[in-house]
């Protein structure tokens, strides 16, 4: 599960600060996310505009069917088969960048994790536009050996090379899904 996320724009992460900085001149005064994401925050997202893959705003979460509250997840094992989720996984792919998704111990201790030599860290996500507003979730898979002894479940990691393959091409995006992920490395969050 992937129920919260970095997005830190230290002057050294020149990749998440054009982004965010992209979209504050395209929305200024908008109410962007940064730092520690929750579900509901509205945050960065890239998607497909015609041939171009750009930044936009968007709100983590789809509503639930049961009126309240969101669904933030979905299990790429089955995400294809849900009702729910079947047209945007076919047809509103997006990436999700971050600096680090979040998951606790049995302690309750926070960890960070990351790509090992990375500071940008891309998740595989779709998006619906619910009431005009576009809605996101993050697609999550079992646990490799990085990250298996903290949490079962981690979100599908798109290495900055498979963007372009994730968003346009469905084939290569669906094949992604039963890949083996890269292995991540843990950091301890304060």
């Amino acid at each position: 599960m992937c129920g919260r996320y970095s997005l830190f724009t230290e002057q050294d992460n020149q990749e998440i600060l054009k982004i965010v900085q992209e979209l504050d001149r395209k929305y200024p005064g908008n109410s962007m996310r940064t730092g520690e994401i929750y579900p509901t925050n509205l945050a960065p997202v890239l998607l497909a505009e015609e041939e171009q893959i750009i930044p936009e705003l968007s709100s983590w979460g789809f509503p639930h069917f049961r009126g309240s509250g969101v669904i933030i997840n979905a299990r790429a094992e089955t995400a294809e088969e849900k009702r729910m989720f079947r047209d945007s996984l076919l047809f509103r792919r997006l990436a999700v960048p971050t600096t680090g998704f979040y998951e606790w111990d049995r302690e309750k201790k926070k960890h960070r994790f990351l790509l090992p030599g990375e500071s940008t860290l891309y998740l595989a996500g779709f998006y619906k536009l619910v009431k005009g507003e576009r809605r996101y979730v993050i697609l999550t898979t079992a646990a490799n050996d990085s990250i298996a002894n903290i949490h079962d479940r981690m979100p599908v990691i798109l290495p900055r090379k498979r963007i372009r393959d994730w968003i346009f091409d469905t084939d290569r995006a669906l094949g992604y899904l039963k890949e083996k992920m890269p292995a991540l490395e843990d950091r301890k969050a304060e």
